[in-house]
């Protein structure tokens, strides 16, 4: 199975340290974002790599290289220096990520979830990881049933980690234009074509410069 790693945002939140330094390059614990998703993808078993990116997207590649020093094959996207939108990065990518389900792990996060678990993943449009709500997320994002699928409605509600498994079947419909995956996965859901699972270990998004030195502190003491 490949996987992509998101990295084209532009980090508006994580101003001023964004403004030079593209957010999934940020250091936290000696080592950037990306670095260490990186290291945990190739660990479980993921060394086929995408990677797209637009905002200073250049010094990604200069970091990050071929991806050989990790023990990876790193492909790039690029899309330009302004970026789509989740599903606009995915549908560029696509050539790059064959006719398989996928893995898309978002470069801004910190997770000590088992990527490995992924690899043999029943998926039918989309395989979601989904974790407590934080507190800048309290209402989360789905419910997720009995039966693993996902629901828009029920309680209790958990956030989207970041962290999923797609088929290629789920963006066929879409335009190759800058867009949201909102919608792609609101129309799945109702159609209960998405399930998910809940991973209660350690997840941080890192969206803004206190939430990356609290990922500091973590990793340090």
């Amino acid at each position: 199975m490949r996987a992509m790693i998101l990295a084209a945002g532009r980090g508006a939140r994580m101003r001023p340290l964004s403004d030079h330094t593209p957010k999934p390059l940020l250091k936290a614990g000696g080592q950037s974002l990306i670095e260490r998703t990186i290291h945990q993808l190739v660990k479980a078993g993921f060394d086929d790599l995408v990677i797209n990116h637009a905002y200073l997207g250049e010094q990604i590649e200069n970091a990050l290289g071929n991806g050989s020093a990790f023990g990876a094959n790193i492909r790039y996207s690029p899309e330009g220096s302004v970026g789509l939108e989740t599903a606009g990065g995915i549908i560029r990518a696509l050539p790059l990520l064959g006719e398989a389900p996928f893995l898309v792990v978002n470069g801004d996060i910190a997770t000590s979830f088992a990527y490995e678990t992924l690899k043999n993943v029943s998926v039918n449009l989309a395989h979601l990881v989904l974790v407590a709500n934080p507190p800048h997320h309290p209402k989360g994002d789905f419910f997720l049933a009995p039966n693993q699928y996902l629901q828009h409605h029920g309680e209790p509600r958990y956030t989207f980690s970041g962290i999923g498994v797609y088929s290629p079947d789920l963006f066929k419909a879409a335009p190759l234009n800058s867009s949201t995956l909102a919608p792609l996965l609101r129309d799945a859901i109702q159609r209960q074509q998405i399930t998910g699972e809940y991973f209660d270990g350690f997840w941080s998004d890192i969206g803004t410069p206190e939430r990356l030195a609290d990922l500091e502190k973590y990793y340090t003491t």
